[in-house]
């Protein structure tokens, strides 16, 4: 009697296992894996490098010359200059490339900024590939102030749809009423 049972057993473990083996065959891998890319490179700003513009509202424009990940970037003051007061996340404009920042700057100062000064969780391509650490320096006159929004992007050449802010969605249902 033994042996009738082991054979039937021996049969299922197969089976089993030929089961298990055939599922794991049909499973599909949730992670994307992109090719190698080369790492963005800084194509142009706002200000230019050792420009001079204006003071008070800036919007600080950088673009990169390929499609670049909205949620990694870090940007630092520049070595011997004035830090810039700036809104702590820059937005990334719907071409992909082109991150703006919303900033207030001073007359007769010398400002810059450090784009990716820690590479790692810089601003990246969209493999995960981070931009080479850049750095901007340029100067703010005594002119008159930008005060105005709209003519801080008129200045960065940005058009109504390109705002260094948005407004975050509206809250429904419950949450909103506390």
């Amino acid at each position: 009697m033994s042996r009738r049972r082991s054979v039937p057993l021996s049969i299922a473990l197969i089976l089993a296992a030929s089961a298990a083996h055939a599922q794991e065959a049909n499973q599909v891998s949730p992670v994307l894996i992109l090719p190698p890319t080369n790492p963005p490179k800084m194509v142009s700003t706002y200000p230019a490098q050792g420009a001079t513009v204006a003071p008070g509202v800036l919007i600080l424009k950088v673009a990169f010359d390929q499609q670049m990940s909205p949620s990694a970037w870090n940007y630092a003051p520049a070595p011997d200059v004035t830090p810039m007061d700036c809104v702590k996340t820059p937005r990334l404009l719907s071409d992909q490339k082109t991150f703006v920042l919303l900033c207030r700057v001073l007359g007769n100062r010398d400002y810059g900024v450090t784009f990716n000064a820690q590479r790692a969780g810089g601003f990246a391509n969209l493999g995960d590939n981070p931009a080479e650490t850049a750095a901007l320096t340029f100067k703010v006159g005594a002119d008159d102030p930008v005060t105005t929004l709209r003519r801080a992007m008129d200045a960065a050449g940005l058009k109504s749809d390109q705002m260094p802010v948005q407004d975050a969605p509206r809250a429904t249902g419950d949450a909103a009423r506390g």
